[in-house]
């Protein structure tokens, strides 16, 4: 359990560099972010497939199409929708609502799960996901209020970034829980095997959408310098290094995790994730955090201390 705990913490903390791309990049079409993230994944992951080779060959059709689905929705529009959501409405909106995937992914598999993973009672679940929601409660409350002092916003363009963000939380509600099944289903594979395999899916995809962006800005006439744009040393460096920790080796941590632990609690530990993207905003920002995010941040965290506690109970045999 404990051991599952950490695994999450340590994807929640790479994944959350995430956030930080779009914020670095604005003058990047999240598009292009999106492409240039997973072609770096996959390039990455080539190496490392090779070294893995015999355990790649293992799998089957079936598995390879599993991983391309993976990687379709999981990273490719996932970031797609998160990276347009920063954009159009900064950093703060999108953490925020992506942070509600602790509750809504605990809430769906443990609807959907229970007969393979054992039921978390609601009674003892309950107190936690109100200590999330409250916590992600307060730090939106604030970042409202920052929105609300600023003239010159743009309202329609923050409401379309809000929902981008929701289509990003829908992305990431069917990732983990579809990912979990495969991993639970094939305990006998390693899940780096499975980080490298989704990878390698990615590759294909990321290259096909670098070469019909780059097609399509050129048959539009846009002023954007393809292929890397204004910043190339920037840009390519960050997408590296996010394609390399956020990507393959956050991904990989995340699948040790998800083989340890129920998915309705793995769901919760995502909040790993906003909390190292709400640090990393900060830093951006070089500001503190104001007191009701700081008891915001702390409600998350006792929340998520409150539900590891929580044990699966196996449902009786006959609703089995």
């Amino acid at each position: 359990m404990w051991a599952g705990t950490l695994y999450a913490l340590a994807a929640g903390l790479m994944w959350g560099l995430v956030f930080v791309g779009p914020l670095l990049l604005p003058e990047y079409p999240a598009a292009l972010q999106s492409v240039a993230r997973y072609l770096a994944f996959g390039l990455i992951a080539l190496p490392l497939a090779w070294l893995d080779r015999r355990a790649l060959r293992q799998l089957r059709r079936a598995d390879w199409i599993e991983a391309l689905k993976l990687a379709a929705i999981g990273n490719l529009l996932y970031y797609l929708c998160l990276a347009s959501a920063i954009q159009r409405a900064g950093g703060p909106l999108p953490t925020m609502l992506i942070g509600t995937l602790p509750v809504v992914i605990a809430i769906s598999a443990n609807l959907r799960n229970a007969r393979r993973d054992g039921k978390l009672p609601w009674k003892r679940l309950a107190p936690s996901l109100a200590l999330i929601a409250l916590g992600i409660a307060f730090v939106n409350q604030v970042e409202l209020q920052a929105l609300r002092q600023e003239a010159d916003a743009d309202l329609r363009r923050y409401a379309v970034g809000a929902l981008l963000a929701l289509g990003a939380v829908a992305c990431w509600t069917w990732y983990p829980l579809r990912n979990a099944d495969w991993l639970r289903a094939h305990p006998d594979r390693s899940p780096r095997t499975w980080a490298t395999a989704q990878g390698v899916a990615t590759l294909p995809l990321a290259f096909v959408g670098y070469a019909a962006l780059w097609g399509g800005m050129a048959a539009t006439g846009s002023a954007f310098p393809m292929p890397a744009g204004p910043r190339p040393e920037v840009f390519l460096g960050l997408m590296a290094i996010i394609g390399l920790f956020a990507s393959w080796l956050g991904t990989l941590c995340w699948n040790e995790a998800s083989q340890r632990l129920p998915t309705a609690l793995a769901g919760q530990l995502i909040v790993f994730e906003t909390l190292a993207a709400l640090a990393y905003a900060f830093i951006l920002r070089g500001q503190m955090p104001q007191p009701l995010t700081l008891a915001g941040i702390a409600c998350l965290m006792v929340g998520v201390l409150r539900a590891v506690r929580v044990k699966p109970e196996p449902l009786p045999a006959a609703a089995a």
